[in-house]
């Protein structure tokens, strides 16, 4: 197995709030994650059809608002 290692990230990152009972069909969410409030849809800000849900925890945990 590969050595894991640490990565900061050099850019933001373009998200919003989910919103309970939305349509998540067009967004990658991961097996272990359940979508709730508190959550977030992050986007690729070079592919903009290209979205996954970000879980609250992880969400709270690593990010915060760039002004």
């Amino acid at each position: 197995m590969n050595e894991l290692k640490k990565y900061r990230k050099k850019s933001v990152q373009l998200m919003r709030p989910y919103i309970v009972g939305e349509d998540l069909s067009d967004i990658s969410v991961s097996n272990q994650d359940t979508p709730e409030e508190g959550g977030m849809i992050a986007v690729n800000s070079s592919n903009l059809d290209d979205k996954w849900y970000v879980a609250k925890d992880f969400f709270l945990a690593n990010y915060e608002l760039a002004e």
